[in-house]
């Protein structure tokens, strides 16, 4: 009986047997993510229910010395959750129940393989909603584990800022709780946000407690078309400076507006376009409102038109959300790459020219849209995997992005993550704090097991 044989069965008898699978159709879905990375299986696929679970699995792979890749719903787009050296991969959709929600401390307390659209689903019996919408119907493990963001970030914040607590399973088979109920802490170090953002390199997250809000008396939203992209980033710059409460303001350029109206069937101008929100009592919000419109039409504004009934807002961010699946479905047999980076401000028109200047130039074909509140944008392309003259470009695109953000002072990834396609940008935008972070990994997992060779590792080193 080989290794791998051994280690299954007995995950098998530590387990339930549906627990455990080589199933060769279930070992390819977990070969890959939505991205362009290169696909590989893991040998085995376990499907835990608790975090006792999680411990056995972790504690067997120490003993068989095999890595262990934890998976949510294989949303990313850095190639995160690939096991590039097989090993166990931990599926958490069977830890998918919202354990207990706290109304008075506007929390919730919920396991890994929670879905955004099932945890507001819950909430709404309450008043309340989750904040963080990253477009995809991702799992709450899987965001906390990348930092995720999205639409709502500029009045609410990042994944970050919503984690009061985790559980963790460390490498060790260790369990630990990264904060606690209270509102503000200044006990110890801050390990929520260690935690958070570390792509699955330093535990697996077992259970999240998450910061929830009350449902806004009144939401607005607006569509505002712009002749050039200048103007429109200008304009998300003028309203924010003027101290708008805007929850949600996104860039759509001309090309993907051409893409959304042939995918989501709808009639939008074909221009540079804002798509806005604004939450809240429905007097502030004819104030906030009428002052925005005053603002865009200052920038060149040609049309703007706003909406309040349910259905028209949910079209407009649908049209929104299904970006990249509408360039998927214009582009068949071609794979979707999409870059993310994130500026200051005041440096995104720049950033903005830059992209699309470089993009014309090696005669890419691509749509750049953004979440503009918090100087965060993507180029969605479409590729041709087999033309390695494309590939090659639209890695030469990325990198010329990417160099453009670190030298003015921002980051290789907004919201996606670093995975395995942002790791060859660490050492220039960390520098020495590299080493710190790979300290803290060495630390923490010394024997490199949990999703080796991400985020901060090297495929050559050990």
């Amino acid at each position: 009986m080989n290794k791998t044989e051994s280690l299954y069965e007995e995950l098998r008898n530590s387990l339930k047997e549906h627990q455990v699978s080589r199933n060769e159709t279930l070992r390819e879905q977990h070969s890959h993510d939505e991205s362009y990375h290169k696909p590989s299986p893991p040998d085995l696929v376990t499907f835990p229910e608790n975090s006792h679970d999680v411990e056995i699995i972790v504690k067997i792979a120490n003993a068989y010395e095999v890595p262990v890749t934890p998976y949510g719903l294989g949303t990313s787009l850095e190639g995160h959750v690939i096991p590039y050296h097989q090993g166990i991969t931990i599926d958490f959709s069977e830890m998918n129940r919202v354990l207990e929600v706290r109304e008075s401390d506007f929390l919730v307390k919920v396991q890994p393989g929670v879905t955004r659209s099932q945890l507001n689903k819950e909430l709404k019996k309450y008043g309340l909603f989750f904040s963080v919408d990253p477009g995809a119907d991702a799992t709450l493990g899987g965001m906390a584990a990348t930092n995720a963001s999205g639409t709502t970030s500029v009045k609410y914040g990042v994944m970050r800022d919503q984690v009061r607590d985790l559980e963790v399973v460390l490498a060790d088979g260790n369990v630990i709780h990264t904060g606690n109920l209270a509102q503000k802490s200044a006990s110890g170090y801050n390990l929520n946000s260690l935690f958070v953002g570390s792509e699955g390199t330093l535990g697996c997250i077992t259970e999240l407690t998450l910061k929830v809000y009350g449902i806004p008396e009144h939401i607005v939203a607006a569509r505002a078309s712009f002749p050039a992209v200048d103007d429109a980033v200008e304009a998300v710059v003028s309203v924010l400076q003027a101290g708008v409460p805007i929850a949600r303001v996104e860039l759509v350029d001309e090309p993907s507006m051409k893409q959304a109206n042939i995918f989501s069937d709808t009639r939008y101008k074909e221009q540079p376009t804002l798509f806005l929100e604004f939450h809240g009592n429905e007097p502030g919000l004819r104030h906030d409102v009428t002052f925005t419109k005053e603002i865009v039409e200052d920038h060149n504004c040609e049309e703007i038109y706003f909406e309040e009934d349910n259905a028209a807002r949910n079209r407009l961010w649908e049209a929104r959300h299904n970006l990249a699946y509408a360039y998927i479905h214009g582009n068949p047999g071609k794979k979707l790459m999409v870059t993310d980076v994130c500026v200051p401000i005041s440096e995104l028109a720049g950033a903005i020219k830059h992209a699309r200047e470089a993009i014309d130039h090696l005669n890419l074909d691509g749509g750049i849209l953004g979440h503009v509140g918090d100087g965060n944008y993507h180029i969605l392309l479409m590729l041709n995997m087999d033309d390695s003259e494309e590939v090659n470009k639209a890695e030469q695109l990325n990198e010329r992005i990417v160099g453009y953000a670190l030298e003015r002072g921002g980051t290789c990834t907004g919201e996606h993550g670093v995975g395995v396609g942002k790791m060859k940008y660490q050492q220039k935008e960390h520098g020495h704090a590299l080493e710190v972070m790979k300290n803290i990994k060495k630390a923490l997992d010394p024997d490199g097991r949990l999703n080796p060779y991400k985020l901060v590792h090297n495929r050559e080193e050990n």
